[in-house]
């Protein structure tokens, strides 16, 4: 059974277990693959919550 970690690659578009694309070219580490395979949708649902925090807006 695969031990991980697990990483999403942004090349590949693909998860990757282990030692992989370069680092600067994926999502992780994960501890299992199913919450790398959810990667892009935790980031996107991340940065819309940081689009939407008041201590994140630079209205000075």
């Amino acid at each position: 059974m695969a031990q991980g970690p697990w990483y999403y690659c942004l090349i590949h578009l693909r998860v990757e277990e282990g030692p992989g694309c370069r680092n600067d070219m994926r999502l992780g580490p994960y501890e299992t693959r199913d919450a790398a395979e959810h990667a892009l949708q935790r980031a996107a649902e991340r940065s819309a919550a940081w689009e939407n925090d008041p201590r994140w807006k630079d209205d000075r």
